[in-house]
């Protein structure tokens, strides 16, 4: 349901990213928390060391005091607060402590006192404030050690995480929601497109001329532009059918009229099957008019396997005169589709070939690639080719090279109105196999 609804697809996406983010947010301030309360330990224990160092005193390098710190915790065992100060001859700690040490650091700096986490005495883990003092100057230094429990942190620590949770998951609550405004206002202009989507079918002259907001644009600049695609298309089917009745219209008379002379001349049957030919190719044109394939072989969303397409026309061309004496071969992915329905592709694809037949001397190749650029199909033969500099004219309406037989030009012209019809564009050039190559190039948008 998510997939099919863009609303539900924001909303998802602002509920999953607004979570993702209060859980970073809850870790890093849990984090940040941890760190403030260990800090605070650190200047207790800091604290804590001034008393001790007051009394402390060194007699013949054997460390003494004359009273301990008043705090109550290190006269308890395992309390998680302990001191303790290593001398070259002795040692003094806590009772805390009991008969356990701390770990002596090897080396504790002297201008200030540093801190460390690590074990300790009675499976726990210790943060430890240390520091080397020179009690007198003319005696060795002493290392002064105090330490505290960390898992005595923990409630604090598990008891601020809860309280972070209910309040973030209130504030994601409350974030949904206002993501869901937006998306509501921000999908609004959305109903107004398809409000002129639909006054566009109603009428192909329309054209989306609302003020929409600055990111719709491209959208309804699209659209207007496959609208006059549209329009541009019709006029060329219509350009096309004109051009097909024309030419049609003077040779079907010229028939017609030997068709009655050869009736009055007692020729029948010949007549009848002039008759019968006449309207054979009058139904064609008809039809041709009526279908008018160009205005409708823009892109639609159908698609046709390219491989197997050409291998069927292949097989029908090979049953022709033309096709007899000329070795096909035909290459490409099995996945390619190409952007138009089956009659369409046919129709671009089935002039190439015969043009190409026509034209060889013994082969023709149809090469299919697909890559990240889209889909190319390429004809190429062995034939004469054309010159570079008729390229352009071999494709042009109104300048077919075979107007008056057999050539490129014609099936030329019609591959390339299909090609450009569905988006594509036609290419001349001289293939590897030294004749002409076509070359149709479907964009990845297309393809």
């Amino acid at each position: 349901m998510i997939a099919n609804s863009l609303r539900l697809r924001l909303l998802a996406g602002a509920a999953v990213a607004i979570a993702l983010a209060l859980a970073i947010a809850w870790g890093a301030m849990s984090w940040v928390f941890d760190r403030h309360i260990e800090h605070r330990v650190q200047e207790e224990l800091t604290a804590q060391a001034v008393p001790l160092l007051a009394g402390l005193s060194l007699t013949g390098g054997v460390p003494a005091l004359e009273e301990e710190p008043a705090d109550p915790r290190f006269g308890v065992p395992a309390s998680g607060l302990y001191w303790q100060v290593n001398a070259a001859r002795g040692q003094l700690r806590s009772r805390s402590l009991w008969d356990s040490r701390l770990p002596v650091p090897a080396k504790a700096a002297a201008d200030a006192w540093g801190e460390r986490k690590a074990a300790g005495p009675f499976g726990q883990r210790l943060l430890f404030v240390e520091r080397q003092v020179r009690l007198d100057p003319g005696q060795p230094a002493v290392t002064v050690q105090l330490a505290y429990d960390l898992a005595r942190l923990a409630p604090a620590q598990r008891e601020f995480g809860r309280e972070m949770a209910l309040f973030l998951a209130l504030l994601w609550l409350v974030l949904a929601i206002a993501a869901w405004v937006q998306v509501s206002l921000g999908l609004r202009p959305l109903a107004n497109v398809e409000g002129e989507v639909r006054r566009l079918r109603r009428d192909a002259s329309a054209r989306l001329a609302g003020a929409y907001p600055r990111e719709l644009l491209p959208l309804t600049q699209a659209i207007d532009a496959l609208a006059d695609a549209r329009e541009a298309d019709v006029a060329r089917a219509r350009r096309r059918a004109a051009d097909l009745a024309h030419g049609m219209k003077t040779p079907l008379a010229a028939l017609a009229v030997q068709s009655a002379r050869a009736r009055e001349a007692g020729a029948v049957e010949a007549a009848d099957g002039l008759d019968t030919a006449i309207a054979a190719v009058r139904g064609a044109v008809d039809g041709e008019l009526a279908r008018t394939r160009i205005g409708l072989a823009q892109h639609d969303g159908r698609t046709t396997a390219a491989l197997p397409l050409a291998e069927r026309l292949v097989q029908v061309l090979e049953a022709t005169e033309a096709g007899e004496r000329v070795a096909f071969s035909v290459e490409g992915a099995a996945s390619a589709m190409l952007p138009l329905a089956g009659d369409d592709a046919a129709e671009l694809l089935g002039p190439l070939l015969e043009n190409a037949a026509r034209h060889a001397s013994r082969r023709v190749a149809v090469t299919i690639d697909e890559d990240a650029g889209g889909v190319t199909l390429a004809v190429s033969d062995d034939g004469p080719g054309l010159d570079a500099a008729r390229h352009g004219d071999a494709v042009l309406r109104g300048e077919r090279l075979d107007s008056g037989g057999d050539g490129h030009g014609l099936g030329l012209a019609i591959a390339r109105e299909l090609a450009e019809a569905s988006g594509a564009s036609l290419e001349l050039a001289t293939g590897a196999l030294g004749g002409l190559e076509v070359r149709v190039n479907w964009p990845p948008q297309l393809s």
